[in-house]
């Protein structure tokens, strides 16, 4: 039996709801992120909750000029600054409820999130991932999100996951249960991710650490303008190598290739990881730290079909950049 769920912009008074509440709010128009953007911040300042907004810098320029003098009582990020990858964005929100629930009247804080998204398939899918597991690893929060989808600008398919990823939905105004969710443990597994061009592109890691980032560099020195920059993308890949075989895996297909202006590794094994549900919620001192700090893009998925590890410089990056 489903409760009646207030809009927005018109939250009950008293205590909110325990736990991480995930919206989706899908959006064709200016005026219509405004409509949803509008009430939800204001609502959260008048019950004393801290209010985060990070999204692209054209709706925070709208979203500022319409909540006016109000303005300085919001924190305000643009995507491109805060959270380009799901695990820094999932790790921005844990720690800025972590900073703030302790002084909110209600213990909760609201946030609304549109990530930056470059468009490449690869990291659609990891958001998409991403947004299904902030579920399972901000349930232990007490987060109001809501996860606002530029229509003009994503195709069907992301529209579509994004009613699949939200337990509810903002549509004019209201909060309503979407019918079309489906919890992260119901939903099929991320696959195999797609191969190579042709075989010379493929590398077999069977062990051999040196061999594979000797393969690595070579194919990067070709595609990055700095022989710094191939020499930390070999440093990233051979940290992504040790990950596998600590956790005893050694074999994995390694492939590299230009992709959206940037020079993409991917690592995939038949066997899965066992780690943390959500990667971007590992503790301090887990894996991968090194890659994370180099590489633009990191994104690591583990499921029934094996795990999948993808690294990604930028091409035109420069010595000291």
């Amino acid at each position: 039996m489903h409760r009646t769920t207030p809009a927005a912009g018109s939250a009950p008074e008293g205590a909110p709801e325990a736990g991480f509440r995930h919206q989706g709010c899908l959006y064709g128009s200016d005026a219509e992120f405004l409509a949803m953007a509008v009430p939800f911040a204001q609502e959260g300042l008048r019950r004393g909750e801290p209010v985060l907004v990070t999204t692209t810098a054209a709706n925070l320029g709208l979203l500022q000029a319409a909540v006016g003098a109000d303005t300085d009582r919001i924190a305000f990020a643009e995507s491109a600054y805060i959270g380009r990858r799901p695990a820094k964005l999932a790790d921005a929100l844990h720690r800025y409820w972590n900073r703030h629930r302790a002084t909110a009247p209600t213990g909760a804080v609201r946030v609304l999130a549109e990530p930056a998204r470059a468009g490449s398939p690869g990291e659609e899918a990891a958001w998409q991932r991403a947004e299904a597991e902030f579920n399972v690893s901000l349930a232990g929060t007490h987060i109001w999100m809501i996860c606002p989808y530029d229509t003009r600008t994503l195709d069907a398919g992301a529209v579509e996951h994004a009613r699949r990823a939200h337990p509810e939905c903002v549509v004019d105004g209201e909060i309503r249960p979407s019918g079309e969710f489906t919890a992260p443990g119901e939903a099929g597994g991320s696959g195999e991710p797609a191969p190579p061009g042709s075989a010379a592109d493929l590398f077999r890691f069977e062990g051999d650490l040196v061999a594979v980032r000797r393969h690595v560099l070579e194919r990067a020195s070709a595609l990055l303008r700095s022989e710094n920059t191939v020499t930390l993308f070999g440093v990233a890949v051979g940290e992504a190598i040790a990950y596998l075989l600590e956790h005893g895996i050694d074999r994995a297909a390694v492939w590299v290739r230009p992709a959206a202006g940037r020079v993409v590794c991917t690592l995939h094994s038949d066997r899965p990881v066992d780690g943390p549900a959500f990667y971007g919620l590992r503790p301090a001192g887990t894996g991968l730290w090194m890659s994370d700090r180099i590489c633009e893009w990191l994104d690591v998925s583990s499921d029934a079909a094996g795990c999948t590890i993808e690294l990604a410089m930028t091409a035109g990056s420069q010595d000291g950049a």
